[in-house]
């Protein structure tokens, strides 16, 4: 298994890490990687049970990068750049061919990130796991100059809400996908009902998006004050973690189209828009809050950078704990 994944993680060399695997702890310097004053910045997360899906499926091609992308997304909204990734990966009987595919996954999410995948643990325990069962969690370190930091007091009302668009669900309320489709009887090998060019658990399995490059530029670049990653908890809960007190983001829920996927869930399940809104990224993967004067700026960039961008709302003086107010989201 270590020889198969050597090459994966030498494919992720960068400044400050020469990537090799075997030892019992992985090396980071960060004077090679051109930090002065540096603040670390760390975060860890799994992809949840989306892996049901993955192992259902037998497709383990993309998990990998969903595990990159739930930490160094969270390292990025303050403004750092992910140096590192570790990777803890437990199964009943290990399946060299899978977990291969998982790691080769990992790799591909740190090439994206620019970080290193320095290192990680396979471990093997039967009777924890039924067979084919595994799963999956991921530690990231970044970094930022101290005086680069993000901080929630920069932002104020009368600044502009940017959504980035997302590649689907991510790797959140798969709990409550899983339920419904298997109430309803769908198959994940036959052709999604809302994209019938590909298969269902195709559809469910796109990976996570990783916003590290695009935001990090827009970040040093100076057109951002604040990045908020629309994980668990979705556009409704998110959001407010970057805002100061005091005030809320007002978010025009008609100002993107809401993709298929997210229009499909909601018929099936029942499911309002407010409730979707709290569970789902409904196409929005990243936040960005800018001030009205960069707001051009900032999409420009964010759009030249591949991105897709809808200007979705503002920020507004409001009394109390921050807040999203969320109208207009059709289902």
């Amino acid at each position: 298994m270590v020889d198969a994944i050597k090459p994966l993680a030498a494919s992720t060399r960068r400044p400050g890490a020469n990537a090799e695997l075997g030892g019992f702890s992985g090396l980071f310097d960060l004077r090679a990687a051109g930090y002065q004053d540096p603040l670390l910045l760390a975060a860890t997360d799994g992809v949840g049970t989306k892996l049901k899906v993955a192992i259902a499926a037998d497709c383990h091609d993309y998990v990998g990068i969903d595990l990159v992308a739930m930490c160094v997304n969270d390292l990025v909204v303050q403004g750092a750049e992910p140096l590192l990734f570790l990777d803890y990966y437990a199964t009943g009987k290990l399946s060299v061919e899978a977990a291969t595919a998982i790691v080769a996954g990992i790799a591909e999410g740190c090439r994206q990130a620019g970080c290193a995948l320095i290192g990680g643990e396979t471990a093997e325990m039967p009777g924890m796991y039924r067979e084919g069962d595994y799963d999956l969690a991921g530690f990231s370190v970044g970094a930022v100059e101290r005086d680069g930091l993000l901080q929630m007091a920069a932002i104020a009302p009368g600044d502009v809400v940017l959504g980035l668009a997302s590649n689907g669900l991510h790797a959140n309320g798969f709990s409550l996908v899983r339920r419904l489709i298997d109430d309803l009887g769908h198959d994940y090998a036959a052709p999604a009902p809302f994209a019938p060019d590909v298969t269902l658990a195709e559809a469910l399995l796109q990976p996570t998006k990783i916003y590290v490059s695009s935001c990090l530029a827009a970040v040093r670049a100076g057109l951002v004050k604040g990045l908020s990653h629309i994980t668990g908890g979705g556009l409704i809960e998110n959001p407010p973690r970057v805002l100061p007190d005091d005030t809320l983001a007002r978010i025009d829920g008609g100002a993107w189209p809401l993709p298929p996927l997210f229009k499909w869930l909601a018929g099936i399940g029942g499911i309002e828009a407010l409730e979707l809104a709290r569970t789902f990224n409904c196409g929005i993967g990243m936040v960005a809050i800018a001030a009205a004067e960069d707001a051009a700026a900032a999409t420009a960039h964010f759009e030249s950078a591949g991105e897709t961008v809808w200007t979705i709302g503002m920020i507004e003086a409001a009394d109390g704990p921050a807040r999203v107010e969320l109208s207009g989201l059709e289902v």
